[in-house]
């Protein structure tokens, strides 16, 4: 069981790695900064961004999960 753990908490590591940066860099300097603000509030995000964004947030929280149940058995 361990060792399963152990290959998914990889795989999902690279996977994350991947996704972000894969994601479209933002734009460098205040007005990036102001326009980027502006674009999560009113949410400007469009096809391929989004995608990435939600699949990020999956990878990161499956990170989490399994991260936390390889030191539960462990230890």
């Amino acid at each position: 069981m361990y060792a399963f753990l152990i290959v998914i908490h990889v795989l999902v590591a690279f996977g994350l790695i991947a996704t972000v940066l894969l994601q479209s860099g933002k734009a460098a300097g205040l007005s990036g900064a102001i326009a980027g603000g502006a674009e999560q509030v009113f949410g400007k995000k469009k096809g391929m961004d989004e995608i990435l964004s939600r699949v990020t947030t999956g990878l990161a929280i499956a990170f989490m999960v399994t991260s936390i149940s390889l030191t539960l058995i462990k230890g």
